[in-house]
């Protein structure tokens, strides 16, 4: 599979205590907020830990989602409005925007913030677990579900949460619409190398492979004509990614067209598509010394220098110098002066983002525990040390994740044992 080099920071945040100074009346309240604190602080250090699995990451992530909803879900009969969903202030940072963070005091904003991190957290072991040295059947299975899971976070968050905030989310950051979609799509996209990887591996038919190559390239392409109307200094990089991977399976999509029209005795053509093939790749060599020459986000690497991206050029000449030969001496077909037309469409393969949904409410919270909380004896409850308490926290720094390497441990290109 190819080798997933561009991944953006994690969100970073500043920590949350849930200290409710007055507003807590008993200790089930009391224990609620002990819970939320370290269910977040347990589910933010897992973010960056190298030996946290998918089932272990699934459960922390409902864990304190399900806490953190006691403060978003109506659970009075009396209004649809939690009355605790404004109570606490959260900072974030935005993946493209470096380590300037914003402030707002809302539960959802914190909701839709960690499960965007979550989101990003699949994407990363993804690229991990793809890297892996002799890559198994049912890694890449995993690898698939991974990337399929993160697509349907993203499209939650944009579809249904994000619009329920307060505020319009300003441009560029993760809540803007755009950034979410090109999330959506690219984890979409990278799903489907996987299936192509699987149909290379399993000999599936020139057109089938050829078909999804081109919805695949078709996927970055739409990524990228997202990102084109952000601010350039915190897209270019990204991206350079995007169009290096449209040019690359454009490149696939006509080296497997040509494949398939030789077998169809069309050598002419298949003769032109692969020269447009080569062509694709060496458009998208290009894109990989610029994207390693261009600051901003990602990892600084070689992708032209990896099997992945090696061996198409070495098949796409190969099958080329093949037709060539065939017809030099049977087919004595002329080349047409223009690229055959991909009017491919994927029956097969096509990757849908998998639904997301909330967890249900945490067990802890009853109607007799949310009523514990009462935010009209919050005023009269803070005193100078609380506020002292309260003022540290709301200054609190914003430091950027320590992530691991990112980096597959071997290139082993595109096979799947």
């Amino acid at each position: 599979m190819a080798y997933w080099f561009h991944r953006n920071p994690l969100k970073a945040t500043a920590p949350v205590s849930f200290k409710l100074y007055g507003v807590v009346t008993s200790g089930e309240g009391g224990k609620l907020c002990n819970e939320l604190r370290t269910s977040r602080a347990r589910l933010l250090d897992l973010l960056t830990d190298m030996t946290c699995t998918v089932e272990t990451m699934k459960n922390a992530a409902e864990l304190y989602t399900s806490l953190l909803q006691g403060f978003i879900s109506a659970l009075d009969d009396d209004t649809k409005e939690n009355k605790l969903r404004y109570i606490q202030k959260f900072k974030w940072t935005d993946t493209l925007l470096g380590n300037e963070d914003r402030t707002q005091q809302d539960a959802l904003f914190e909701l839709v913030s960690m499960a965007f991190n979550v989101a990003l957290w699949y994407t990363k072991f993804a690229s991990r677990l793809a890297g892996k040295e002799d890559i198994s059947s049912d890694d890449a299975k995993e690898v698939h579900t991974c990337l399929k899971v993160a697509a349907g976070i993203f499209k939650s968050i944009k579809e249904e949460h994000a619009s329920r905030l307060l505020g319009t989310p300003e441009k560029g950051t993760d809540l803007d619409p755009r950034v979410l979609e090109v999330y959506i799509v690219q984890s979409q996209a990278e799903a489907q190398e996987v299936t192509i990887a699987r149909a290379i591996e399993m000999k599936h038919s020139a057109n089938i492979i050829s078909a999804l190559a081109y919805a695949t390239a078709g996927y970055y392409h739409k990524a990228d004509k997202e990102l084109s109307t952000l601010e350039p200094r915190y897209s270019t990089k990204w991206r350079k990614y995007l169009q290096l991977k449209n040019c690359f399976y454009m490149a696939y999509a006509y080296s497997f067209n040509g494949q398939n029209l030789l077998a169809s005795d069309k050598c002419g053509e298949a003769i032109r598509s692969l020269q447009e093939a080569e062509k694709m790749h060496s458009q998208a060599d290009a894109f990989c010394g610029e994207y390693r020459h261009t600051k901003g986000p990602g990892n600084n690497v070689k992708p032209s220098e990896h099997i992945f991206f090696r061996k198409l050029g070495t098949n796409v000449k190969i099958t080329l110098e093949k037709c060539q030969r065939e017809n030099g001496f049977i087919y004595f077909h002329k080349v047409p002066p223009d690229p055959p037309v991909l009017e491919l469409k994927a029956n097969y393969g096509l990757v849908q983002p998998i639904d997301f949904e909330l967890p249900a409410l945490h067990v802890l919270w009853t109607k007799k525990n949310y009523a514990a909380f009462d935010i009209s004896l919050k005023p009269a409850a803070e005193g100078k040390d609380k506020e002292k308490d309260k003022k540290k926290e709301e200054d609190a720094k914003v430091k950027p994740m320590k992530e691991p390497d990112l980096k597959p441990q071997k290139d082993t290109g595109c096979s799947i044992s």
